[in-house]
C-alpha cells in the first residue's frame, strides 16, 4: 500500500487506539500514539514533582526524557528515556491530570515537533484529538471517532478490570465526561472534528466493524 498518512482523531476511550494498532499492523505502517506521550509528561510531572501548572518545567521534561516507542511480545511499549512506563502511564492519577498538562501551549508545542518527526517517513497511523487538525494537517486519511459517554465508560472500565486497575464505573464516567470539556475547551489545538475528517461513530460497533468501515474510507479515497 501507498505510504500515506492516516490521522485518527476522537475524545478519550472512543477507540482510535486499538483500530490504529490494527490498521498498522495490516498496513505495515508506523503506529504513534500521541496520547501516551502527553501522559508520559503527566507521569514525569507526578514523579518529579512539577506541578501542573508549571508550564516551563513540563516543557522542560519533554526535552530531558526524550519518549520513545518500542514493539514487543506484548505489544508496543513506551518509554521515557530508558525507563519503561507502558503500565504506569495509565494509573487513574495521570488519567486524571493528563487533560491539565496536555492544554499547555509549550507541551504541546514540544511533543508536536517529535511527532511530526516521527511520521517524516510516511506509512504513518497517528492518533490523538489534534492530529488532523494541527499535527498532520496534510494527512491523506483523516478520521473522527465518536461514541456516546456510557459506552466510551464501559470500555475503560474492562480496559482497567483486564488490566488489574480498580476504578468505580460511575467514576470513570465522571472523569471521561470531564475530560471531553476541558479536551474541547482548550485554547490550544481543542478536540475538534477537521473539515476534511469522516466521521464514524462507533456506539454499537465492534472493533472489527470499526476497522473494516475505516479501510472503507481509506478505499474510497484511492489508496
Amino acid at each position: 500500500m501507498e505510504k500515506i498518512s492516516i490521522a485518527i482523531d476522537g475524545p478519550a476511550s472512543s477507540g482510535k487506539s486499538t483500530v490504529a494498532k490494527i490498521l498498522a499492523s495490516d498496513f505495515h505502517f508506523i503506529y504513534v500514539d500521541t496520547g501516551a506521550m502527553y501522559r508520559a509528561i503527566t507521569f514525569l510531572a507526578i514523579k518529579h514533582n512539577i506541578a501542573f501548572s508549571d508550564e516551563d518545567g513540563l516543557a522542560e521534561l519533554t526535552k530531558k526524557y526524550p519518549i520513545t516507542f518500542k514493539q514487543s511480545a506484548h505489544g508496543q511499549l513506551v518509554f521515557a528515556d530508558d525507563e519503561e512506563i507502558t503500565q504506569a502511564i495509565r494509573q487513574p492519577d495521570v488519567t486524571g491530570a493528563v487533560s491539565e498538562v496536555s492544554a499547555h501551549g509549550k507541551v504541546r508545542e514540544e511533543l508536536v515537533e517529535a511527532q511530526r518527526k516521527l511520521a517524516q517517513v510516511g506509512g504513518v497511523v497517528m492518533d490523538g484529538r489534534d492530529i488532523g487538525t494541527t499535527v498532520l494537517p496534510q494527512a491523506e486519511v483523516k478520521i473522527f471517532l465518536v461514541a456516546s459517554v456510557d459506552e466510551r465508560a464501559q470500555r475503560r472500565y474492562k480496559e482497567n478490570q483486564e488490566k488489574g486497575i480498580e476504578m468505580d464505573f460511575e467514576a470513570i464516567k465522571e472523569a471521561i465526561a470531564k475530560r471531553d470539556y476541558l479536551d474541547s475547551h482548550r485554547e490550544v489545538s481543542p478536540l475538534i472534528q477537521a473539515e476534511d475528517a469522516e466521521l464514524v461513530d462507533t456506539t454499537g460497533m465492534s472493533i472489527e466493524q470499526v476497522v473494516t468501515k475505516i479501510k472503507e474510507v481509506i478505499q474510497s479515497k484511492g489508496f
